[in-house]
């Protein structure tokens, strides 16, 4: 039997019908038949109806029913909406909540390659500083904070040691242990998935590197942590300067290390745009998103990129 993939439709208020709709027709017969989507089978239909997209839908009990390839099977999940295009926050939260427990639970089976889910607003979520990433290490229980947001195009990374908290909460966060234990789990996945050992370039985290004076963070942090793990055999080199890493040096890297969330994923996004997916590792599966939001102010407009979704679904598909 051929191992699933699940997709998390997310948010209601979002592009995310029109992206899987558009993912889904652009796989073959193959690739469909192991496709499985969480999600509530009215408001995909009533959406579907909508945006006037010709789609079989299928609603189904479980990952095994159904293993043909005619119609998009959906994993039902109880919503409350009127609007399919506006669902209230109440209604769209406990929804979310429910499908990525759930994608999270069939993660878990043997039969399964991972989940993808689709954008969301973060706020659904309902807990502090916590973003998709946090909620599903927390439900793995992963340790010492080393769970991984890996933003990927094809052949060049970005990681950001914090992920979702304030700027004036970073030089807080940041360790030379939780520096080290991130690029851990990075490199253990990567030598396993790719069978070579990453260059990886880290970031400092001042304008340009606080110009290494003794109580910088550069200094007191980043530089230990780096002198760690080149002990330890890795290929790692900083901290760099981060103003300039970006205009051509980061090509001679695998992976750019960044210590928050947009010092590396806002030059990322400006270079690869679309050509991206965001994986979270150290996850006890592989845990995939699009690489952007919901995109609220284009819903019902059936001009989205369902790029992203597209290059999730066939990263998934290569692992066995």
């Amino acid at each position: 039997m051929k191992k699933k993939i699940i997709i998390i439709s997310g948010d209601p208020n979002s592009i995310n019908t029109e992206i899987i709709y558009k993912s889904w027709k652009n796989l073959n017969k193959f690739k469909r038949k192991n496709i499985y989507i969480i999600s509530n089978y009215m408001l995909m239909k009533k959406q579907i109806n909508k945006l006037k997209y010709r789609i079989n839908l299928i609603k189904v009990k479980n990952i095994y029913e159904n293993l043909s390839a005619n119609g998009l099977k959906i994993l039902d999940i109880p919503l409350k909406f009127d609007d399919p295009f506006n669902v209230s926050f109440k209604s769209s939260s406990i929804f979310v909540k429910n499908s990525l427990d759930l994608g999270h639970k069939l993660a878990l089976d043997k039969n399964v390659k991972g989940i993808i889910n689709c954008p969301l607003n973060k706020s659904l979520l309902q807990q502090k500083n916590l973003g998709i990433t946090e909620y599903l290490a927390s439900k793995c229980k992963v340790k010492n904070n080393s769970e991984v947001m890996l933003i990927k195009s094809k052949n060049f990374s970005v990681i950001p040691i914090t992920t979702h908290i304030k700027l004036k909460n970073v030089s807080k966060k940041i360790s030379s242990k939780l520096i080290i234990n991130k690029i851990h789990t990075f490199r253990n996945w990567y030598k396993l998935t790719y069978k070579k050992n990453p260059k990886i370039g880290i970031l400092g985290l001042n304008p340009h590197n606080a110009e290494l004076i003794k109580d910088s963070e550069e200094k007191k942090i980043i530089i230990p942590a780096i002198k760690k793990l080149k002990k330890e055999g890795f290929n790692i080199n900083g901290p760099l300067v981060s103003d300039t890493v970006f205009i051509n040096e980061y090509k001679n890297y695998d992976v750019i290390v960044g210590m928050y969330h947009d010092q590396v994923l806002t030059p990322f996004k400006t270079i690869f745009r679309f050509d991206a997916i965001n994986v979270t590792l150290g996850l006890k599966y592989l845990r995939l998103s699009p690489d952007h939001g919901v995109a609220r102010n284009i819903i019902k407009r059936k001009i989205a990129d369902h790029s992203s979704l597209t290059k999730c679904i066939e990263f998934l598909h290569k692992f066995k």
